[in-house]
């Protein structure tokens, strides 16, 4: 992976270098906005490109990147298997879809999208046989909590190198974060600036940026950087994007890493992983 910045790289508890700071995905809309939009992402420093089966906009992805020119190994990709999806077998064939799809013969990293009672396993299992066939550099997960990640060791032959959970400080995710270190599982926020910009409103998150002189997004993104938890915040607005991949030449002094510690809500963008996201009761 190409080092555009040294202090953006955490190295996964398999060895695989992987931004702490990549690019959230855009849903397609207009083909010639999102090509834009991803020119100005690269432009930028952005070299994860994170997305997934169900957001509907890898055939965009690959096909940017294929317009782009950009060198594979320039350049880190995950994605995850759908809900729908999920199975031994089901997942090869997902797999291999989205192989297609983003145009590559590989990923960085595969992802199961969200935690599912049937079939729990089968799932891991083929994103195992995947790793093993050198087809994923990494393997994880995305929205297991402690009692997901418990049950999964239980039969795992591979740690996961990411779990990849809403994370931001409404909602900051402290008893898993923890749980994840112990484990030696690189923790990686999604929907890093919350919902609905309540927290790039908040007075107190304000006050912090203008003492900066940053955005309230550069806050809320170094606090995370911080905290050792990456991060794929998403923006169509070049200026925006530039802002948020900027953090990483200031730091925040330890009592206003608190002053943000202290915001936590518990208020989540999507609903628990056990309450809508699984066939059966845990």
């Amino acid at each position: 992976m190409e080092k555009a910045y040294g202090k953006n790289l955490i190295r996964l508890n398999n060895g695989v270098e992987m931004a702490m700071l990549g690019f959230g995905s855009v849903l397609e809309a207009d083909v010639s906005d999102f090509n834009a939009t991803y020119n100005k992402a690269w432009e930028a420093g952005y070299r994860l490109y994170d997305t997934a089966a169900s957001y509907g906009n890898q055939v965009a992805l690959g096909n940017w990147l294929k317009t782009a020119g950009h060198k594979r190994e320039s350049y880190f990709l995950t994605s995850k298997v759908a809900q729908e999806e999920q199975g031994y077998e089901q997942t090869l064939v997902a797999f291999q879809k989205t192989l297609k799809e983003l145009q590559t013969d590989y990923l960085d990293l595969y992802l199961v999208h969200w935690p599912k009672e049937v079939p729990f396993f089968e799932t891991w299992r083929a994103l195992e046989h995947l790793y093993d066939e050198g087809l994923v550099r990494a393997i994880g997960v995305s929205n297991f909590e402690a009692n997901h990640l418990d049950r999964l060791l239980t039969q795992a032959k591979i740690v996961p190198a990411v779990d990849q959970l809403e994370t931001h400080p409404y909602f900051s995710n402290h008893v898993t974060h923890t749980y994840l270190e112990k484990l030696n599982i690189q923790h990686q926020a999604w929907s890093p600036l919350g919902h609905g910009g309540q927290e790039l409103n908040d007075p107190m998150l304000k006050q912090l940026a203008q003492k900066y002189g940053k955005s309230v997004g550069q806050i809320i993104l170094r606090w995370l950087y911080q905290k050792n938890i990456a991060t794929i915040p998403k923006s169509t607005n070049p200026v925006r994007q530039k802002e948020n991949i900027s953090i990483f030449d200031w730091q925040l002094t330890p009592n206003d890493e608190r002053l943000i510690d202290h915001l936590q809500k518990g208020e989540r963008v999507m609903g628990a992983p056990d309450q809508n996201y699984t066939e059966d009761k845990w």
